[in-house]
């Protein structure tokens, strides 16, 4: 009587399917990295405009329920958005600061740096705009005579 040979049940993978397996998942992380990379970045922009646009408007009212007997103010440098109480940045009372950071991503430019809004009416006292801009995309804030925010 012949031998059979009897084929034992597979117990792995084969090397065909682990290479498989692995240039299936590069080619899938090659395109997704672009793609996860440029929605980081309009994330980090969009962040900062509302951040810019929250800190004009929280330095607005505070100024208007004449919080603390003082002026309220707002500095947008290239790394922040300093909410700060006081007549100036230079002279603010650095114990109510609040600081936004801004990511390395964004760039900021434009002619208004340094806001504050006087008390009870909130009115600002420089209008104009401030540009925040990424690798591709920029948005535009503009603040009125009044303290609207638009962009």
């Amino acid at each position: 009587m012949p031998l059979m040979w009897k084929k034992s049940p597979s117990r792995g993978f084969t090397l065909l399917e682990v290479l498989l397996s692995v240039g299936i998942m590069a080619i899938l992380a090659g395109i997704g990295a672009p793609i996860f990379g440029r929605s980081q970045t309009k994330n980090d922009l969009d962040t900062a405009v509302v951040s810019l646009t929250q800190s004009w408007r929280r330095g607005q009212v505070l100024a208007i329920a004449n919080e603390g007997d003082s002026l309220w103010g707002v500095k947008v440098s290239a790394g922040s958005i300093t909410l700060f109480k006081g007549a100036a940045f230079a002279a603010r009372d650095t114990n109510y600061d609040e600081t936004f950071d801004l990511p390395a991503t964004i760039s900021v430019s434009g002619a208004v740096g340094e806001i504050t809004f006087s008390k009870l009416t909130g009115t600002p006292s420089a209008t104009g705009s401030v540009s925040l801009t990424n690798f591709a995309d920029s948005t535009t804030l503009t603040i009125n005579s009044q303290g609207t925010v638009s962009y």
